[in-house]
């Protein structure tokens, strides 16, 4: 019996840590990036950024994309309206984060080249370029971040249907009905592990 109890702790933990969505991952240049971000925009009264595990995503399979191009490379904003982008193959990647292409019509992706990333010249390019007008602007709500070798890669996604960047199951169900569903099944799995 002590046992079991002793047990139940550790086992509550671990499903906690199963079911509930994890937190997205950055690594350190796209957490600084995130960071510098938000101070800016906040230092202009507009709302911080979240990060958005399906454009963090996305942003990560372009990084990927770009990885063995040279940072004279042309880049610039590139527009999430079309099915025309320029990205290669936009709609497979779509499919490989599970974003349903009609919530991306609002969002925008922000490829920069730094080499070796450096910190300050990456936050410069975002908040003193042509992207700035994007990181100033209060309709996006959300960011992913993706980096690979010298690029840096950001979407940018809005709160509205057409911008969340949301799997179709997704598109069905709110969040806020997803995160009770996940708080009722620990809760209910506390209480019986409690019991046990």
């Amino acid at each position: 019996m002590a046992s079991s109890l002793q047990l139940s702790p550790l086992l509550f933990l671990l499903l906690q840590g199963i079911l509930l969505p994890s937190l997205i991952y950055c690594n350190g240049d796209e957490n600084n990036l995130l960071q510098g971000i938000n101070s800016y925009r906040q230092s202009l009264s507009l709302p911080t950024l979240w990060k958005n595990d399906k454009a963090g995503c996305l942003a990560d399979e372009i990084a990927n994309q770009l990885e063995d191009q040279p940072c004279g490379s042309p880049t610039g904003p590139i527009t999430t309206s079309s099915s025309q982008t320029q990205i290669t193959n936009y709609p497979g990647l779509l499919r490989k984060c599970k974003i349903n292409i009609s919530t991306t019509m609002d969002g925008v992706v922000l490829p920069v080249c730094v080499p070796k990333l450096v910190p300050t010249l990456v936050l410069t390019n975002y908040t003193s370029t042509e992207y700035s007008r994007y990181i100033n602007d209060s309709k996006y709500t959300g960011v992913g971040l993706g980096s690979e070798d010298d690029w840096m890669v950001v979407v940018l996604t809005t709160n509205t249907p057409s911008g969340s960047f949301v799997s179709a199951a997704e598109d069905l169900v709110p969040k806020a009905a997803r995160w009770m569903g996940h708080c009722l099944i620990i809760l209910l799995l506390g209480v019986l592990l409690l019991v046990l």
